[in-house]
């Protein structure tokens, strides 16, 4: 349903998305309040907003939300203000439309997409399920491992996901590796929180990990779902490519730390020394309540339920480690957070660490096995700020698998 996440956006979000509707052709910024998506280029004309320098209406009509989530943190705040303040004096009525009459887009243009290995809890159980040993690579107590993924396939939420084609080993228990073309047999997902970059970091700069927040515009869900058979092959020596370059799916409303801070909680404490320009005193994670879940003919399992705050690295040291060799970040690059995951089973944030790599088969609500995603299954990710009581969420981040291309 349309409305089903209206809990998730009360008063005190505020998000920012891209609309259009029929009345509204033309995609825009906007906003959402409960069930209204309030766009905003028309309710920035408001007196309410006539004190602030910036040109508003000329941003917010803008086709993607770059431009604004460039500006200030000082302009950010006012504008969130403002908005709340216009909703309550019932300003935003001729603005506004129901979200069961808007078509939400893309909210930035991402030039850019690093995808992190940012859990403790996911490199140990991957390892586990692949190699069948939990230990840590020799990096990951002094920074998180990343990947440079692909923004030509990032769409959003609703935007159905197709198997892809590649090769792999037909049979990794067999004596003799065969390699064989086809689409993939071991599609999976992978639950991730992103951070879209506001203002930019120059080329041959750097962050300090403590200073890195006010670079992050705003948070959304991330789906970076994957080929494991095709990135098993390829993984040796280079890492991941075709087995993850296919679909990256992300959640159409961008949370902001105004909306977030409230609901810091502080990141696990470090297993050892780091660099300097990575030593955050202050690191926080968020309390954001994740789940997911599939639904494979009219029948819908959950499959995990994971709290964000377990994650040992955190955006900030993400924003730092990617800088420090001179690299620059642009406003409304992508950096997201690799799978979120915790030590049970019912955390495990993909169907890799919870079906072994397939090994070790779950079980579907309706008693059937669960191994890796079949054609037609959806895969529905949600998230929300503690248990829901601060109106702070994410709403959903959905896709369906589609069968592979002919070939």
């Amino acid at each position: 349903m349309a409305n089903a996440y209206t809990s998730h956006f009360g008063i005190n979000n505020i998000p920012y998305g891209i609309a259009s509707s029929a009345k509204r052709p033309q995609p825009q910024a906007a906003t959402r309040i409960g069930d209204d998506v309030i766009f905003l280029a028309e309710l920035a004309t408001h007196e309410t907003f006539k004190a602030m320098e910036t040109d508003l209406p000329a941003l917010f009509s803008q086709p993607t939300l770059n431009a604004f989530a460039s500006q200030s943190s000082q302009t950010h705040s006012a504008v969130r203000t403002a908005i709340q303040d216009a909703y309550n004096d019932n300003l935003h009525t001729p603005s506004s439309e129901n979200i069961a009459d808007v078509t939400l887009h893309l909210p930035v243009s991402i030039g850019d997409f690093t995808d992190y290995s940012a859990s403790a809890n996911h490199v140990l159980n991957a390892g586990e399920a692949i190699m069948g040993t939990r230990s840590f690579p020799p990096a990951f107590h002094k920074y998180p491992v990343g990947y440079a993924g692909r923004c030509s396939s990032i769409s959003v939420s609703g935007t159905p996901i197709t198997r892809p084609l590649g090769q792999y080993i037909e049979d990794y228990t067999a004596s003799e590796k065969n390699i064989v073309f086809g689409a993939s047999r071991a599609l999976d997902y992978e639950l991730e929180i992103g951070a879209i970059v506001g203002r930019p970091v120059e080329p041959g700069t750097f962050l300090q990990a403590k200073d890195a927040d006010q670079h992050i515009f705003g948070l959304v869900l991330v789906n970076d779902w994957s080929a494991r058979d095709i990135q098993g092959l390829e993984m040796n020596p280079l890492g991941p490519f075709n087995g993850k370059n296919f679909g990256t799916s992300v959640s159409p409303w961008v949370i902001t730390h105004e909306a977030l801070r409230a609901h810091e909680v502080p990141a696990p404490e470090r297993m050892g020394p780091v660099a300097s320009f990575m030593d955050d005193k202050g690191a926080v994670n968020y309390d954001i309540q994740l789940t997911g879940a599939i639904t494979r003919g009219k029948k819908t399992t959950t499959t995990c339920k994971v709290g964000f705050e377990t994650m040992y690295w955190t955006f900030r040291h993400m924003l730092a480690h990617h800088t420090i060799g001179g690299c620059g970040l642009r406003t409304g690059d992508l950096i997201a957070s690799g799978t979120v995951s915790g030590e049970e089973e019912h955390e495990h944030g993909c169907l890799l660490e919870l079906t072994k790599n397939g090994k070790k088969a779950s079980k579907l609500s309706d008693g059937s096995e669960l191994r890796y995603l079949a054609d037609g299954d959806e895969v529905t990710y949600e998230a929300v700020i503690g248990d829901g009581s601060a109106g702070v969420g994410f709403g959903a981040c959905v896709g369906v698998v589609k069968p592979a291309s002919k070939v």
